[in-house]
């Protein structure tokens, strides 16, 4: 049973903007840490950003000023705002949440590292190309 569900990948050329988004049926994802993480296939996954359940965000160094992490509580979504994208932002972009009490609580000024997530989408395709 997938909890997590992540839309809004496609194809864009360098300079365009996509919006990622992470949905779940059975988490109330305000309740639980969220993370946005990406990999290319034969490199090691990267953490790109994430949201914690105090609403703090973190990104990587790699996409601060073009992402933005935000989240829906109504329509119990976490979005990716992806704008500026680079050739070397393509990768299959996944969502994370940190599902199980009790719940990690983040002191550093940093996301979490990824063994706190939970559960994991089945990851949505960006690619930037012209």
């Amino acid at each position: 049973q997938v909890q997590l569900v992540e839309s809004g990948g496609g194809l864009v050329q360098p300079g365009g903007s996509l919006r990622l988004s992470c949905t779940s049926s059975l988490f109330t994802l305000h309740n639980n840490n969220v993370g946005w993480f990406r990999q290319v296939p034969g490199k090691e996954r990267e953490g790109v950003s994430c949201i914690g359940r105090d609403g703090l965000t973190y990104y990587a160094d790699s996409v601060k000023g073009r992402f933005t992490i935000s989240r829906d509580n109504a329509k119990n979504t976490v979005y990716l705002q992806m704008n500026s994208l680079k050739p070397d932002d393509t990768a299959v972009y996944y969502c994370a949440a940190d599902t199980r009490p009790p719940f990690y609580i983040n002191v550093k000024p940093s996301c979490p590292p990824a063994r706190i997530y939970n559960d994991w989408g089945q990851g949505t395709q960006v690619t930037v190309s012209s």
